[in-house]
């Protein structure tokens, strides 16, 4: 089923400001090359954004298309990747590929905004006979602590409901046609200046403030600057998921 859908068109103008490729980012970022295999291969960004992952892929020597299916958000991808990255404005439930096109598939904070069994099969077929899909998603864990829960009680709820759990993603593959899934968690732990984080619920910084009643949204934004402490803790805890297209092991092994 598709999750409910907001409007990337609103924010891709303000995206990168305010949500910035930091320390991070980063981290995340590299663990994802480790753990994908992501450096000088042929690597489908699925749900690429404003471009930032593609870029990054591209520095290390891969050959990378990123696909979208906002066209605002590529808009700012195409100002900012280089000339060997591909770009395309397609959903993640339709590549516009051939069977087998691609070494690598990457999700990066994406796939709760697909049909998540219809994407991972799409991304099944066209990796090659040794693919390998490389997916980092929010643990359901991470919606306990999250910082904006006190200001939007239902932020919890809504994400819990819209993101997979490891237990959903394993069983995606198996119907896909993936051998093997393993995964891994990274938590993080970074300080947010009061300013930035209500600049942040101003811009709507994540899609979830998208899905919140109006009335809601702005009760909580009252809230916030009335309420947010000068420094914050924003805890991020995530779940990085690969799937191997080849024949050895098993769907269902972490690590």
């Amino acid at each position: 089923m598709q999750p409910p859908a907001p409007d990337f068109g609103l924010v891709a103008g303000r995206y990168d400001e305010l949500r910035p490729v930091d320390e991070q980012w980063q981290e995340l970022f590299e663990l994802l090359v480790r753990e994908g295999g992501l450096v000088a291969r042929r690597v489908l960004d699925i749900g690429c954004g404003t471009g930032a992952l593609a870029a990054a892929l591209a520095a290390k020597g891969a050959r990378v298309w990123g696909v979208d299916a906002e066209p605002a958000m590529l808009e700012v991808a195409r100002a900012r990747v280089t000339t060997g990255v591909g770009l395309k404005e397609a959903r993640a439930e339709a590549l516009p590929f051939k069977d087998g096109w691609f070494d690598r598939a990457v999700m990066r904070l994406s796939l709760h905004l697909f049909d998540g069994p219809a994407a991972i099969a799409e991304a099944r077929r066209v990796l090659g006979t040794e693919g390998r899909l490389a997916i980092a998603t929010f643990d359901p864990v991470h919606f306990t602590g999250f910082w904006l829960n006190a200001i939007y009680p239902r932020i919890a709820e809504i994400d819990g409901a819209r993101f997979p759990t490891l237990a959903q993603i394993e069983a995606a593959a198996a119907a896909a046609g993936f051998s093997a899934v393993r995964a891994s968690r990274l938590s993080q732990r970074r300080p947010l200046a009061r300013a930035a984080a209500l600049e942040r619920i101003r811009g709507r910084y994540i899609s979830t403030l998208q899905l919140l009643d109006p009335q809601e949204y702005a009760e909580g934004l009252a809230r916030a600057e009335r309420e947010l402490p000068e420094r914050i803790e924003v805890r991020l805890e995530w779940l990085i998921v690969v799937a191997e297209a080849g024949d050895t092991a098993d769907v269902g092994s972490t690590g």
